[in-house]
């Protein structure tokens, strides 16, 4: 190789070298550094622990409730089980499939059966899967919708179901950028606590 190639290779390569190191390495440890300093709930996963410190779930993963005494969240259409992270993603289905017809009537045909109590008309959140699969909040409107069966299955005055949905809702930062939602874990967690005081 030339003298005067080796003038143009040198000064690549020790550039691809440093940025390499600053973006790949450097950069990575900075941001990772800061974020469990400033915020480490969020960047351990908004984990969910119980009195004894044991994780039981994650603000950020639904998990799949089927039990008539616990608000259910969207259906999850991850291929080996219910809400798996490791295989996040939706059915792909189009909306003119037969198959996502059919798995829409089958699920609305579940929810009224078991919630018999509740009006016909079932949200819509609660019978189509998202994107991801892995949604941890349905409607306020969804939640609302189950009460009745929640509060018949726990022997709860409805209103109270109702208030603890209440006091469970958030609202979007900005009001017309989505509806308010409930956390399913956060909202059947509350549920248990109120059944133990």
């Amino acid at each position: 190789m030339s003298v005067k190639r080796m003038t143009y290779v040198r000064p690549a390569l020790v550039m691809t070298v440093l940025l390499t190191l600053a973006t790949g390495v450097v950069y990575p440890l900075l941001t990772t550094g800061v974020s469990e300093l400033v915020f480490r709930p969020q960047a351990m996963g908004s984990l969910i622990k119980d009195s004894g410190n044991k994780v039981i779930g994650s603000e950020l993963i639904g998990q799949n409730f089927s039990r008539n005494d616990y608000f259910w969240g969207r259906p999850s259409v991850t291929s080996d089980s219910p809400y798996n992270p490791m295989a996040s993603g939706g059915s792909n289905l189009a909306a003119s499939n037969p198959a996502l017809d059919q798995a829409v009537k089958d699920r609305v045909a579940a929810l009224r059966k078991a919630n018999p109590l509740s009006p016909a008309a079932v949200p819509v959140d609660l019978v189509t899967a998202s994107g991801s699969g892995l949604d941890p909040q349905i409607s306020a409107e969804a939640a609302q919708w189950q009460a009745p069966r929640i509060a018949a299955a726990r022997g709860l005055p409805l209103a109270q179901v109702n208030k603890l949905i209440d006091d469970n809702t958030s609202s979007p930062l900005i009001g017309f950028l989505g509806p308010d939602v409930v956390n399913v874990l956060g909202l059947n967690l509350a549920l248990d606590e109120l059944k133990a005081n």
